[in-house]
């Protein structure tokens, strides 16, 4: 055996891709926990096939897995990679473009034959292990599906279960390349598979195949290793955006002391947020699948009335379905919480691919005068704060809101340093007790200095009372057709949304001066790559600055001050122009667009030349 040399590395970009039964996901998840458990910082993005079930072998079933880990602080999963595992040929060619020259190109070598380049669209008679296509690149050619084969060899299961494991000789084969210890994965495949001697002895045999292939073949003469991150003390654990949302909700309902009600029906990517809440009974949390969207809102909307903390989940096409609801929790004023997880649309077009495309539904998706308040979350560990502080403003101004989150974020993994409850926002919850002085029967929109109606909870002796889904005449809530009357509650309600401002932090910039020549105002998923950009421009000495939105309807009262103090005010978004057009018409400003709608992030270097752009 040849003498094996160490070399550290700063930073480094994997993607692992193959077809969607190829277990990509696994693999990487698993490599990122590893990762995490180490102290090193990481980011991911999981990027799912948009077809449930698209054929073997074809580039539209290619599932991927992106994971940066380094020894600095990291903000986005990378904008090219440094290793590319491909497990067939469609796999390969769906991802060479996001390699870096001089890359390490991983394939398996099984997914390339015949039938596998016909799938993957190659011309016949081309092979690109065979031609000059990864000339630029460090290629390592592994028959991994052979030797998965031969490393299963006496366990009795048949082929197509073995070769279910092929993912795990790979991820063995990372860990001796980066030098890591295998027992993270065994211990996991112990709990997972415990009841299923035969699966957990496939995976653990050919984890180990893997890592000892790295260990005994010539081929491979370095390893590498990245140190532990340079972070706050404190301790971390790995969390992914769907799972933080889910754990801001439950502290919500801790602090407040409200049952919580999910009301929600399965859609891609918020399914995840229903699956996590279900496991938590204990905390009182009750979950429903609802037979369509329209149930699961209006479900959550009778809990609201009833006195528990109601939310619903849901994506672009179900916020669509809720929307005549919306309008009645609205008119009703009450507590609910409306989360959408963005994806690509519109419909079921590319369903697992993110895209920042419902702002503009957020904002004027329902008929009439429907104005809610609009909080956003920028990274899958700030999903929680995002979550408690769209909570505490519905239940606090009594009003529906809607937390919009997208696919990258719920995704997404990366390092959260989890708060302890005594550290979070104080959350206080005023039911209605009794009559006021002077009051002979309750007045449901008789309200206080927030422009807040008072939540009486139904059965509470002495306040009964009725609302319906029509317009309120004011103070009294009997229905009313007066037109004066509209007007005035139509105004009164938007005037209460605008007010929240008053009850909100001011917006602060995330790095740079409080003047200069370039703003890049940012919302939602962006938030890594803008951060990594106007970073990388500063060091240069550019003049340009960061400021990131959590609330977006209403706006902190100070940002149009903020806003004015740049000549130049650049808005990136992953959909065709939606915050733009709003802070262009609030502050008259021509801000400047970059958009974005392929269904993957917008890199750093995308930023980095637009502001150059600009300021040129």
């Amino acid at each position: 055996m040849s003498t094996v040399s160490e070399q550290v590395l700063q930073d480094v970009v994997i993607k692992f891709a193959g077809d969607s039964g190829d277990g990509m996901q696994l693999t990487g998840s698993q490599f990122t926990n590893n990762t995490a458990l180490l102290g090193i910082d990481l980011a991911t993005f999981p990027d799912f096939p948009a077809e449930i079930r698209a054929p073997l072998g074809t580039i539209p079933g290619v599932s991927g897995y992106q994971l940066r880990f380094s020894s600095d602080r990291v903000f986005t999963p990378g904008d090219n990679c440094d290793v590319l595992v491909a497990m067939n040929a469609a796999a390969l060619k769906t991802n060479l473009k996001v390699i870096k020259k001089g890359g390490i190109v991983i394939v398996n070598t099984d997914g390339f034959d015949s039938k596998n380049l016909r799938l993957a669209n190659y011309a016949e008679g081309v092979n690109p292990l065979e031609d000059n296509t990864l000339d630029a690149y460090t290629v390592y050619k592994m028959d991994v599906t052979k030797m998965t084969r031969e490393a299963l060899k006496d366990i009795a299961m048949g082929t197509k279960e073995k070769d279910r494991a092929k993912n795990m000789f790979v991820l063995g084969f990372l860990y001796w390349m980066y030098n890591r210890d295998m027992n993270t994965t065994i211990e996991f495949f112990k709990e997972k598979f415990g009841k299923k001697p035969e699966i957990l002895e496939s995976n653990i045999k050919a984890l180990q195949a893997g890592y000892f292939f790295g260990d005994t073949t010539e081929t491979f003469t370095t390893r590498f290793k990245v140190e532990k991150a340079k972070m706050e003390k404190g301790v971390y654990r790995s969390i992914m955006g769907n799972q933080a949302l889910s754990f801001g909700l439950i502290a919500a309902a801790e602090k407040s002391g409200l049952n919580m009600f999910l009301g929600s029906y399965p859609i891609t990517p918020a399914t995840d947020i229903l699956h996590e809440l279900s496991k938590y009974k204990s905390f009182g949390i009750r979950t429903y699948q609802a037979e369509d969207e329209i149930a699961a809102i209006t479900s959550a909307i009778g809990a609201s009335y009833g006195g528990a903390l109601g939310v619903t989940t849901t994506s672009g096409p179900g916020m669509a379905l809720k929307g005549e609801a919306m309008g009645l929790a609205v008119m009703l004023e009450i507590p609910l919480l409306i989360v959408n997880i963005q994806r690509g649309g519109p419909s079921t077009g590319l369903p697992t691919k993110t895209e920042q495309s419902d702002l503009m539904q957020a904002y004027y998706g329902r008929n009439g005068e429907c104005p809610m308040p609009i909080i956003s979350a920028s990274t899958p560990s700030d999903c929680f704060a995002a979550a408690y502080e769209a909570a505490r403003i519905s239940v606090q101004h009594m009003t529906p809101v809607i937390l919009l989150s997208d696919g990258y974020i719920a995704n997404g993994a990366e390092p959260w340093k989890f708060p302890k409850s005594a550290d979070l926002p104080e959350f206080n919850v005023k039911f209605k007790e009794g009559l006021d002085e002077g009051e002979e029967k309750l007045q449901p929109y008789k309200r206080d200095e927030k422009l807040v109606r008072p939540w009486a909870i139904p059965g509470t002796p002495g306040l009964e009372h009725r609302v319906g889904g029509l317009e309120k005449q004011d103070i009294t809530g009997n229905i009313s057709y007066d037109s004066d009357n509209h007007q005035h509650m139509v105004k009164t309600r938007q005037a209460k949304v605008d007010k929240i401002a008053d009850y909100i932090p001011l917006q602060t910039l995330d790095s740079g001066a409080e003047k200069g020549k370039v703003l890049v105002l940012g919302w939602g998923s962006t938030y890594g790559a803008i951060k990594s950009a106007v970073k990388e421009l500063q060091d240069e000495g550019v003049s340009v600055s960061h400021a990131h939105l959590r609330y977006i309807r209403p706006f902190p009262k100070n940002l149009g001050e903020i806003l004015h103090n740049f000549d130049h005010v650049l808005i990136p978004e992953i959909n065709n122009g939606q915050l733009v057009k709003i802070i262009r018409d609030q502050y008259f400003i021509d801000a400047k667009a970059y958009n974005k709608i392929m269904g993957v992030p917008i890199t750093k270097g995308e930023i980095i030349d637009q502001v150059k752009q600009l300021i040129k």
